[in-house]
């Protein structure tokens, strides 16, 4: 019999773990707003799925979330390339409208039901063991651990099929073009997983939280290592001891769990910034250059020769 803690604390493992997941591939590509970009942008599905079916049934808000998330990553990469304009500032763009657009719907046809800004933003993973999915009667637990446990299972299903072509991507897209990698399907499927991972975390954790956990534990196991199979691990691993010790400081504070994973991230990063021991603040004042880190390092790893692709691709 698991304990309500427990519900929670597996909820928090699993978001942790998607997050990360998807997330390494964002901070590898520089795209890490992305994820706060899209967290913002599927607004407008959620309320529109939702005054279509009367109802919080997720499945409906799922798809509608989700359409406007690839919506939002393809509207993005199409006036950067066709507007003049830089990714930075279309993303910003097609995220503040899309936004905006949701938050109109809402003050307009539903500003009377509990579906407004806030359930998006900031979600409350300490109601997750009362949201029981009932299943023919059966009482198959709470319906985020299941939608959760499915999202990463894509996430790792995804990253498991397309390794070897993510690794090259995350490199150099323009070296992916050239293997004759599918870049566009890599590209779309990654941001498709980010969208999924971003949902799917909304109810449990609020979007903000999502955010954090995409980009910091990420951004940390960066600091600590050049090849992507540590990093994806160490991701993971740091998001889930947030997600736990998060949990307990909530605890001990008596204050909002989400916010204390946030900070726990937070006090993480700050460690391994000051003490990595190569691209570590403190190693950087010993003489080992930090700030001038740049993807070299893991271009090198990366460009190593890949036995699985053909030899005149090597």
């Amino acid at each position: 019999m698991i304990t309500s803690t427990g519900w929670i604390l597996i909820t928090g493992i699993l978001v942790a773990a998607s997050c990360a997941l998807a997330g390494s591939f964002l901070v590898l590509r520089k795209m890490s707003l992305m994820g706060d970009a899209i967290s913002h942008a599927v607004l407008p599905g959620i309320a529109i799925a939702f005054l279509l079916t009367a109802g919080r049934n997720s499945v409906p808000m799922l798809i509608g979330a989700g359409i406007f998330g690839v919506l939002t990553v393809y509207l993005t990469e199409e006036l950067s390339k066709k507007g003049r304009i830089f990714h930075d500032a279309s993303m910003g763009i097609v995220f503040t409208t899309l936004f905006a657009i949701g938050v109109i719907i809402i003050s307009l046809f539903a500003g009377n039901v509990d579906l407004d800004q806030d359930c998006i933003l900031y979600g409350e993973i300490a109601y997750v063991p009362w949201d029981i999915w009932y299943w023919r009667g059966m009482d198959m637990g709470p319906r985020p651990v299941w939608i959760l446990g499915t999202v990463l299972l894509i996430n790792i299903g995804f990253i498991t099929l397309f390794y070897k072509e993510l690794k090259t991507y995350s490199f150099s897209p323009q070296l992916a073009t050239t293997l004759g990698l599918p870049v566009g399907l890599i590209h779309y499927g990654l941001m498709s997983t980010v969208s999924l991972t971003t949902i799917g975390s909304f109810e449990s954790v609020g979007a903000i939280l999502v955010v954090a956990l995409l980009i910091v534990p990420p951004a940390t196991a960066y600091l600590l290592t050049d090849r992507l199979h540590r990093l994806l691990l160490l991701a993971v691993l740091f998001g889930i001891t947030s997600a736990v010790g998060g949990y307990y400081l909530a605890l001990w504070i008596n204050s909002s769990i989400a916010g204390a994973i946030a900070v726990v991230t937070g006090a993480q990063f700050a460690l391994v910034f000051l003490f990595a021991p190569r691209y570590g603040f403190l190693a950087g004042r010993r003489g080992r250059s930090y700030s001038h880190r740049d993807l070299s390092a893991i271009e090198t790893t990366l460009a190593e020769p890949d036995p699985a692709l053909p030899k005149h691709h090597r």
